[in-house]
């Protein structure tokens, strides 16, 4: 991680760098990124050298190996839904309800926001048995859905306080209880989200399962918010922790 990056803002410079070293993204692409995280000229170049062996424009993806993956199980239709976040903000998600509930989950995105395959998470763990609610973590700047471009998004993201990321969290973990109030809420992310949804869990001693492990290639991510924020589960309600 460079000087003067944040461990955060460190973790998202490094998934442009990575990406451009494997090939996904050309080196003006990674240089237009990085830019838009604030990080340029000589520390961007050095980024990226680090990440490459040529230097180069081209595009040079890995070949592929190993059998295709299977389909993913068909989820839920979700619902865009709206409901109240912290400040009188209106918090958005995508919301996808189970017709015979186990349980709630609170599915937490990457750092591209509230994509199309987040919302199909939420669907697919719905048609398992837990009602999920996607949150939009951009709903404070219009949501994902304004931004031009996943890269433009995952800008946001860095420029968003982290006390607001667990504020809203604990908003959508009060609207899991508040819509299916007799189920237990849980939280699940993927990479960026998987650093996130941790806040989100009850303690163990609480007779809960314990807190997931994040998932997807975060290399330095984040995995607490800042000192002295409480949890996003600390306004949930006993009577919710069985």
């Amino acid at each position: 991680m460079h000087p003067g990056m944040t461990q955060f803002h460190g973790y998202l410079a490094e998934e442009v760098a990575v990406d451009f070293g494997d090939g996904i993204i050309t080196r003006r692409e990674a240089l237009r990124r990085l830019g838009l995280l604030g990080v340029g000229g000589v520390a961007a170049s050095s980024l990226l050298a680090a990440c490459s062996s040529d230097g180069g424009d081209s595009l040079t993806p890995a070949p592929a190996t190993g059998s295709p993956s299977a389909p993913a199980p068909a989820g839920l239709p979700t619902e865009a839904v709206t409901f109240a976040g912290p400040g009188g903000r209106t918090l958005q998600a995508a919301w996808a309800a189970a017709s015979e509930p186990r349980g709630t989950v609170l599915v937490v995105h990457e750092n591209r926001g509230l994509t199309d395959h987040i919302r199909s998470v939420a669907g697919r763990l719905a048609a398992s048995g837990f009602s999920a609610l996607a949150i939009d973590l951009l709903s404070a700047e219009g949501g994902t859905a304004s931004f031009a471009d996943s890269a433009a998004a995952t800008a946001a993201l860095n420029a968003a306080p982290d006390e607001r990321f667990v504020a809203d969290m604990k908003a959508g973990i009060d609207e899991l209880v508040r819509r299916e109030p007799d189920q237990k809420p849980g939280a699940v992310g993927f990479c960026f989200g998987g650093a996130w949804s941790g806040p989100c869990w009850p303690p163990a001693s609480r007779g809960w399962p314990p807190r997931p492990r994040s998932t997807g290639r975060c290399r330095t991510a984040r995995t607490s918010p800042a000192p002295g924020t409480p949890p996003c589960w600390a306004s949930t309600p006993k009577t919710t922790a069985g």
